[in-house]
């Protein structure tokens, strides 16, 4: 019996109605209300029943006042999970807190470089990062993904000041390997250029490959960590996020920031009792749904190759987003998008939003059946782009 047995994420769970960015905010980018979503990264299910039930204690307690993250529960939680999950060992004191992911890499922005300086990108590139670099003032240059010598001379170019390093890597999921990372990092100390290294889907590595959190491998250089449970364990409504950084007078530049520029000394309690559950008993709910979506991608696969044998696709070694190269079907980009959304009634990510015409970007952390659902309709619209196409003269 495998893992995701123990669960029901087969069961859908109606989430129209509940201000879902998802579900309620499609019509936001794509124009056109009631279609079926595969877009913004999180997951279609209930979050693990521990974070529920621990979640349904601290709501019992009736007092929910001011709180405070620098305490053992949150900060030992945090270690065990580095520890039973990666077999790695952090210092708790370099831990600091924020209210997102993309907030603590807007703060590392603005303590690491000024108006006009450049932050490297690996491209494809995760929107948010675009946003909140360019939002900044700040010149966004990006390398393709895993083409070292591209990255080596963008970082040795005048004003690269930061590296913006997505681990594993969304919007591909691609996962990083040591001796990639470790390169990474040398390339980054020989340049003087410090690296954020968001880790956010870390923990939805698939089987057969490894995360490597960024501390094993930092070496003298300037670094920084960004993540939180929030994205595995299904609960960013709650908001929350922690990180490590290396260098003492950093980390307490940065919760002088947090704490007092922008009065930020409190977070909302709930996160921390999700963040503690998850870490300390949510484990197996987290093996499973991996295994779970797993399938999905594998569904995803067999149909898509059946269907299009010259697309040859592959699951992401990370995630449960399915980054599909459409450009061996040869169709056009807005022809397919209108199928999508016009004849299909279903929202599936342009590859445009990352920099990358010519791919989708499917989420199938869902049911079975929103996935099955949702490649069907992507298979359909390709073959429907695909008979209007005008034929090409001989």
């Amino acid at each position: 019996m495998g893992k995701a047995a123990r669960y029901d994420f087969d069961t859908v769970v109606d989430r129209r109605g509940t201000w879902c960015v998802q579900w309620d905010g499609v019509a936001d980018r794509f124009g056109v209300d009631g279609l079926l979503p595969f877009t913004i990264s999180d997951m279609d299910f209930e979050t693990a029943p521990e974070v529920l039930s621990a979640l349904r204690d601290r709501l019992g307690h009736g007092v929910l006042g001011y709180t405070t993250w620098q305490q053992d529960d949150f900060r030992s939680a945090v270690a065990h999970w580095y520890a039973t999950r990666y077999g790695t060992g952090i210092d708790t004191g370099r831990l600091v807190y924020g209210p997102s992911v993309l907030s603590q890499v807007s703060q590392l922005l603005q303590m690491w470089t000024d108006e006009g300086d450049a932050v490297v990108v690996h491209t494809p590139t995760y929107d948010g990062f675009r946003k909140v670099v360019t939002g900044l003032g700040r010149e966004l240059r990006g390398v393709p993904l895993g083409d070292t010598e591209a990255l080596d001379r963008e970082l040795a170019r005048p004003g690269a000041k930061v590296l913006v390093l997505c681990s594993p890597h969304n919007p591909t999921g691609r996962v990083w390997t040591e001796t990639e990372l470790r390169e990474t990092a040398a390339l980054a100390t020989r340049h003087g250029v410090a690296v954020i290294s968001d880790e956010i889907h870390a923990d939805f590595v698939h089987e057969g490959h490894t995360h490597i959190p960024w501390p094993r491998v930092a070496g003298d250089g300037r670094w920084a960590v960004v993540t939180s449970a929030s994205k595995s364990f299904n609960f960013p409504a709650l908001t929350g996020s922690y990180g490590l950084i290396g260098d003492p007078a950093d980390h307490t530049e940065f919760l002088r920031r947090i704490e007092t520029a922008e009065g930020l000394a409190s977070p909302a309690v709930l996160s921390l009792t999700a963040h503690i559950a998850a870490y300390r008993e949510g484990a197996p709910w987290l093996d499973a749904v991996r295994e779970y979506a797993a399938g999905n991608l594998a569904l995803v696969a067999k149909r898509l190759n059946g269907a299009f044998p010259e697309l040859g696709w592959e699951p992401p070694q990370a995630g449960y987003l399915a980054w599909i190269d459409v450009r061996p079907l040869d169709v056009d980009d807005e022809a397919l998008q209108e199928a999508l959304i016009e004849r299909e009634k279903v929202a599936i990510m342009p590859g445009a939003v990352y920099g990358a015409p010519g791919f989708l970007r499917l989420n199938v952390g869902c049911p079975r059946s929103k996935a099955e659902a949702g490649v069907a309709a992507l298979v359909r619209a390709v073959r429907t782009v695909r008979a209007v196409r005008p034929r090409t003269p001989r």
